[in-house]
């Protein structure tokens, strides 16, 4: 992009957050318009933030912004294939604004009847809906874990921040349309149905905007700048956390095509462990184990200790390292210690667990089989915590408390 058009562009935006009028903003930069793509618009909006724009100003003006550039977005659809995230995820916001059309057809319905008992066949549609919303969370959870980090690793932050935004924005919207729902033998029906026709209206004008700014600007850059390799990549992270229930079985069944060539092994970073989530130094490993608020053994599959990472419940001292567990154990106990790793050995268990009162707290300890990716057992791990304060939590905190 060249810097005459970038400034134009950047001016353009400006102009619209003093507060000029679209229409006129589109005749002044008719020109600039005429060419401007996706990709461009997310790297303006964001050099705009690094320059001092607030986000939450970019964010404000996110609908103005696309009413002025939308004729141009519209000529630039590209095509996907159908079992491509990006196609899975559209038809999954067609598929969610369709539904919001049915709960108003079913209102429309609904207003000439005065009893819910009237209506069973209509109450259980929007019951089914309401099931629809709730398990519609895997849908905004593959963006953010999955599609979003791939496009910051290419330096495009700003649109998935401003997204993700919205999606804590719709959340609590979202819950409260298919509490409605779950419980409307608690309210009078008629206060139900006008409750019901708010909520619809809101949820479907928060997600008609939010759903268009990801079809024209997010999933178009996403095309442009994530690789072949990294949309099977993207598809394999999709696959496993899941769909929605009402996303079509066509497109989960159908595999991504995949590229001829083979796909060349990352290579590992110099001096770090490598696995297959990350990567981190022996220093890093050493530091994270003895942060973690759990003590950790480990007994590999001849029951020698192999590792504990601290000593805070039980005492634990290097002299154990090497010693076969039996031995850590009194007597008495011993016989429950090789039932727990005879039944991890044949494959009859996964975990076992207790909890023991211990002076004024309560002690959690969990055996669990560590097996590879064959299911082979390679030893089993010892998880000891303190669940006192746990045990205490209620309600909620969502807010940091802390006083400077």
């Amino acid at each position: 992009m060249g810097e005459d058009k970038k400034r134009m562009i950047k001016e353009l935006i400006r102009q619209l957050h003093a507060g000029v009028a679209p229409e006129e903003v589109k005749q002044r930069f008719k020109q600039a318009l005429e060419t401007i793509s996706p990709l461009e618009i997310s790297k303006i909006e964001q050099e705009l933030v690094d320059e001092g724009m607030p986000r939450e100003e970019i964010h404000r003006l996110c609908d103005v912004h696309l009413l002025v550039f939308q004729e141009q977005l519209e000529k630039q659809k590209p095509n996907v294939p159908p079992a491509s995230p990006i196609n899975i995820l559209t038809e999954e916001h067609k598929i969610m604004l369709q539904l919001l059309e049915m709960v108003n057809t079913i209102l429309t319905r609904l207003q000439q009847v005065r009893d819910s008992n009237e209506a069973a066949e209509d109450m259980a549609h929007l019951k089914h809906i309401a099931e629809d919303f709730s398990d519609s969370e895997k849908h905004y959870l593959r963006e953010e874990n999955v599609l979003f980090p791939v496009l910051e690793k290419h330096g495009v932050r700003e649109p998935p921040a401003i997204m993700w935004t919205e999606h804590n924005q719709i959340r609590p919207m979202k819950k409260q349309f298919c509490g409605l729902i779950e419980n409307y033998n608690a309210v009078n029906f008629q206060d139900f149905k006008k409750e019901l026709a708010e909520k619809t209206k809101s949820l479907n004008s928060i997600l008609s905007s939010h759903f268009l700014k990801e079809n024209n600007i997010l999933f178009p850059t996403a095309l442009r700048v994530v690789t072949d390799d990294e949309w099977i990549e993207v598809r394999k992270e999709f696959d496993s956390i899941g769909y929605c229930r009402f996303t079509p079985q066509h497109l989960i069944a159908m595999p991504q095509v995949k590229r001829v060539e083979e796909h060349k092994p990352v290579a590992p970073l110099e001096g770090l462990l490598q696995f297959e989530t990350g990567a981190f130094s022996k220093d890093e490993a050493e530091a994270i184990l003895k942060t973690v608020p759990v003590d950790i053994t480990f007994v590999d599959k001849d029951d020698y200790v192999r590792y504990f990472n601290k000593s805070e419940i039980f005492m634990r001292t290097k002299a154990v390292l090497g010693r076969k567990v039996q031995q850590c154990h009194p007597q008495k106990s011993v016989h429950l210690v090789n039932k727990i790793l005879d039944s991890f050995k044949s494959g009859r268990k996964d975990v076992a667990e207790f909890w023991i009162p211990m002076k004024d707290k309560m002690i959690h300890i969990r055996y669990f089989a560590v097996r590879d990716k064959d299911g082979k057992y390679l030893g089993t791990m010892e998880v000891t915590q303190d669940i006192t304060d746990i045990k205490r939590i209620e309600g909620e905190k969502r807010l940091l408390d802390w006083k400077d």
